[in-house]
């Protein structure tokens, strides 16, 4: 080799060797940036700042190589147009409830809750082991999403009224602010369900637009200040044992992302279904002493006939959403029999410990 072939020979290695040395930074340095819209505000305790805080642990996991920022309820879409700002791509991810969108398909509140359904630990069981996840999969890839278990509230409560429940009659004509097939249960009973962000929530209850509303449990109740413009605290919540709150995601721009990335989404969004779920519980618990003591709410239960009716008819309508597609037969069929065997057993198990903790 010549002094000249040598000097080109070396030249070239420098030059390869420095554009390798660039290659690799500029590959870790190129973040992905997305938005998450939700159908909350981000302050809202546990809805918001848990959805806020699986963002910042979905960035933080991937070291920034996937920056998610949150947006609230109507900051960059309103907050009932979050499945279509994520179907159509205006945002990435979306937090919400899946209930929020029977208008796209009935069946979507399997994934959240349906009224006499399961509880959280059920919820968990039946999405996570029990083919729930791959229905959920199968349903929203029509509409180019994937979604996963991304928060729970618990058991709820059932709401506030302005009027008192003493019998079925006190259901007919009722205005209701409540979601999903829990909605369609109180129109059969002669009520008129109501869909209002939670924005609008107290203003709507304080100037009688609505006569009563559910909402989630003591912890955000107390927040929103509901006691301070309802009479009667009623339990439980027929409607919601359990509800799965989903992070969405775009289809196409998960399936893009590389498969570590994939991972981190799917783990932030695991913990904080379980985080979130502990959260409501302690705080649920200190929020209601609060209303029960310091601000003597009327907190009662419904009386046997009024529960009785909400569950019987829940029952129909529940089943009646198999009937509109082989999806939705499916889905129900695989929710339904994993509900009673859960039933079957839980009789004998926790249902049976409770009972047994509770009277003695």
């Amino acid at each position: 080799m010549t002094k000249t072939d040598r000097r080109k020979f070396l030249a070239g290695s420098a030059a390869a060797l420095a554009a390798s040395s660039f290659a690799k930074p500029a590959i870790a340095s190129g973040n992905i940036e997305w938005k998450m819209v939700m159908t909350w505000q981000k302050t809202l305790p546990g809805l918001g700042t848990g959805a806020v805080r699986l963002a910042k642990r979905i960035t933080s996991l991937s070291d920034g190589r996937l920056t998610v920022k949150p947006y609230g309820g109507g900051e960059l879409v309103p907050a009932l147009q979050v499945f279509d700002a994520v179907s159509q791509g205006t945002a990435e991810m979306g937090h919400c409830a899946p209930y929020y969108w029977l208008n796209k398909n009935r069946s979507t509140a399997f994934f959240c809750t349906v009224p006499g359904g399961l509880t959280a630990q059920e919820q968990n069981a039946w999405l996570y082991f029990g083919g729930g996840q791959q229905l959920w999969d199968e349903l929203y890839a029509e509409f180019g999403l994937r979604a996963f278990p991304a928060g729970n509230t618990g058991a709820q409560m059932g709401g506030w009224f302005n009027r008192e429940i003493n019998s079925l009659e006190d259901i007919k004509g009722i205005k209701m602010r409540i979601p999903g097939l829990a909605g369609e249960v109180i129109d059969a009973l002669g009520g008129s369900s109501q869909v209002i962000p939670s924005q609008e929530l107290f203003t709507s209850l304080q100037s009688g637009v609505i006569d009563a509303l559910e909402w989630v449990g003591p912890w955000n109740d107390i927040a929103l200040g509901f006691h301070k413009a309802a009479k009667y605290y009623y339990g439980p919540g027929f409607h919601e044992g359990g509800p799965t709150l989903e992070l969405m995601v775009n289809k196409k721009a998960f399936d893009a992302l590389p498969k570590d990335l994939q991972t981190i989404v799917k783990a932030a969004c695991a913990t904080e279904n379980i985080l979130m779920e502990a959260e409501y519980y302690r705080n649920n618990v200190v929020s209601f002493q609060a209303l029960k003591d310091k601000h003597k709410v009327d907190i009662r239960a419904f009386p046997d006939e009024v529960l009785k009716e909400f569950f019987t008819v829940s029952e129909q309508i529940v089943a009646d959403t198999a009937k509109e597609g082989d999806i939705n037969k499916r889905i129900y069929e695989s929710y339904n029999d994993f509900r009673k065997a859960s039933m079957d057993m839980g009789f004998v198990s926790e249902f049976a410990f409770l009972k047994g903790r509770n009277r003695y």
